[in-house]
């Protein structure tokens, strides 16, 4: 059974697709093939993601669409813009429980309603990438998201920041 909001089991969950995440990429050296295996463990392993994807630093102030998973998504963000490009300018994790009350909200897939961001960050603190999640319900991410997606950011940050 995957594990939903209510069942108690989301940090555990997020620890088994973290190591699972680990081992698949260990040795692994290509940004982008971690960036697809991420999104794919990511989808596959926690049930409330609707949309899944990580956007891709491209010079000081824009986002360009990385690997993916589910409907279409926007392919370039402005720094600042929306909530990916608010978490990759603040350089801070943001959780969106309603979309529609989130100013300048950029509207990709209309069945969006709550939205997590995680910014990865390089050693030298500049932005990478940032990795962004949504859901089709109100309210859906709280701290076990933040914590377990956080720590899979930094660790990203760390692994391939340099290269």
């Amino acid at each position: 059974m995957k594990p939903t909001r209510t069942s108690g089991t989301r940090a555990a969950a997020y620890s088994e697709v973290l190591d699972r995440i680990r081992l698949l990429l260990e040795g692994e050296t290509d940004w982008v093939a971690a960036m697809a295996t991420i999104v794919c463990e990511l989808r596959q392993g926690l049930d409330h993601y609707d949309w899944v994807g990580f956007y891709r630093a491209v010079g000081d102030d824009l986002l360009v669409i990385g690997p993916y998973q589910g409907t279409h998504g926007c392919l370039r963000i402005e720094l600042g813009r929306g909530v990916c490009g608010t978490a990759a300018a603040e350089r801070r994790t943001v959780i969106v429980d309603d979309v529609h009350e989130f100013p300048g909200h950029i509207a990709c897939d209309a069945a969006s309603l709550s939205e997590i961001v995680v910014p990865v960050l390089r050693p030298d603190g500049s932005v990478l990438a940032v990795l962004d999640v949504d859901s089709n319900r109100r309210s859906d991410f709280g701290e076990d998201d933040r914590a377990g997606l956080e720590e899979l950011c930094a660790w990203l940050g760390e692994r391939f920041g340099d290269g």
